[in-house]
């Protein structure tokens, strides 16, 4: 049996590792670079390996092959694998089958990293031997083989569903659609829609899908499709008899014959997108059974992610938010939905097929100035040139958070929540969150 391994990130060398725990002959073939501490661990493990190149002789005789989430279906070498009728598959398939352990998997546009904490988070505070990963700390493939867990709490990009064959999670969170990535989906949004709901198509009678009812594209999915799982819907604009809802600034979640409650007040996480997060984890949490004094506790206390909302700072009474991690128009959406005071707003990067007039009422209504940060910020300027009355452009973090600055009084906040992908001018968007903040603590 031989396993190859495209892409020698973490999820490949995790790949890798569990291969080899489980008798594979393994190859990683990158065609970048491999950073050397991920070629320390593949040495270790005496896994052959050769970057900034695909040799084919070496590719082309696998068994199969885990294709690193990065990597487009319509590269050249997948498609040869393709051609040849060898499987290609995502970590999450290719680890599923070696680990008897419970997966919680979670995806959507928007609010699954958040989710993804949160619910680990709960499940961790209830003493659960419990792991995080998928897309998120140590690859889900690298865990199981170095350790045992009873349970895993998974995030997982569309790009990760577009390689699973027979992999299911026994819950499934759906937080939300709206259009993103859709460079890999040939530009059609049913096509990005569909990728989601992979998550869902393995799952039996005995598994549960948790989504958002308040939702559109997954409304729309439902009306037309099936599922074998058990639906939990939450939302928070309709009562429901099975779900979580609100009702009176209360948060209030049944599910078989268990009952919920608690004041939205007392939830440490802020604003509407937010709630929906915490009804999702808690959700899963009375699921696997967790008191409600420990999710009350949990719920209170959770520190949120970073890059997520963040506050930074505040210097002269003006609070410096951190929401590097939106790379899309509807994660800005929320964050300058939850803005409740003037904002300059940092935006810009790598645009990926943005409309900014959802943007606009919100634009309008709360941003007094905005600093474009990107190579290419036409878009952005044609949108809001006209809206706003400041609207400056800037290629380095350090001179947009002080142009920011220079349009601020006390009382206002500076946004950055640049609804781009951040490949021009940073590594990631964590990356771009860090620098903000470094920024934000010179001034």
């Amino acid at each position: 049996m031989r396993l190859v391994v495209l892409g020698g990130g973490e999820s490949g060398v995790g790949t890798a590792i569990l291969g080899k725990k489980q008798g594979y002959e393994v190859f990683v073939s990158d065609f970048g670079k491999i950073k050397q501490n991920y070629k320390d661990v593949l040495n270790q493990y005496e896994i052959p390996w050769e970057e900034e190149q695909h040799t084919e002789d070496l590719i082309l005789n696998a068994t199969v092959v885990m294709k690193s989430p990065g990597i487009p279906d319509k590269a050249p070498m997948v498609k040869k694998l393709v051609e040849k009728g060898i499987a290609v598959v995502s970590e999450i398939e290719f680890t599923a089958p070696f680990t008897k352990a419970i997966t919680i998997g979670i995806t959507g546009s928007n609010g699954k990293t958040t989710t993804t904490m949160l619910t680990y988070h709960l499940l961790k505070s209830a003493g659960l031997n419990v792991a995080l990963g998928g897309n998120i700390g140590k690859s889900f493939a690298w865990q199981v083989a170095e350790h045992d867990y009873d349970v895993y709490v998974l995030e997982l990009s569309s790009f990760q569903l577009d390689g699973i064959i027979n992999y299911k999670p026994h819950i499934a969170i759906l937080t939300n659609i709206s259009p993103d990535h859709l460079d890999r989906y040939e530009y059609k949004y049913e096509n990005y829609i569909a990728s989601k709901f992979r998550i869902t198509m393995n799952q039996t009678e005995s598994d549960y899908l948790i989504y958002d009812a308040d939702d559109e594209a997954t409304q729309e999915w439902l009306k037309y499709n099936t599922t074998k799982a058990q639906l939990l819907p939450f939302s928070i604009s309709q009562t429901l008899d099975l779900g979580a809802f609100l009702k009176n600034n209360t948060m209030e979640v049944k599910m078989n014959q268990e009952e919920f409650s608690m004041e939205t007040e007392y939830i440490a996480l802020e604003g509407k997108h937010n709630m929906k997060n915490a009804m999702a984890a808690t959700s899963v949490a009375k699921l696997m059974q967790i008191r409600n004094a420990t999710i009350r506790e949990s719920l209170s206390n959770f520190q949120g992610v970073e890059h997520r909302l963040e506050k930074v700072l505040k210097i002269q009474n003006v609070q410096y938010i951190n929401d590097s991690k939106a790379t899309n128009v509807n994660a800005t959406y929320f964050a300058l939905e939850s803005m409740n005071v003037p904002t300059v707003w940092i935006v810009g990067g790598v645009d990926k097929g943005n409309d900014y007039n959802e943007l606009m009422s919100l634009v309008r209504e709360k941003v007094k100035a905005i600093i474009c940060l990107g190579i290419d910020n036409s878009k952005i300027i044609a949108a809001f040139g006209n809206v706003v009355d400041d609207l400056i452009e800037v290629n380095t973090m350090n001179d947009a958070v002080r142009m920011a600055q220079r349009y601020t009084e006390k009382g206002d906040a500076v946004l950055l929540s640049p609804a781009c992908a951040s490949f021009d001018l940073f590594e990631n968007y964590e990356d771009r969150g860090r620098q903000f903040k470094q920024a934000v603590y010179n001034l």
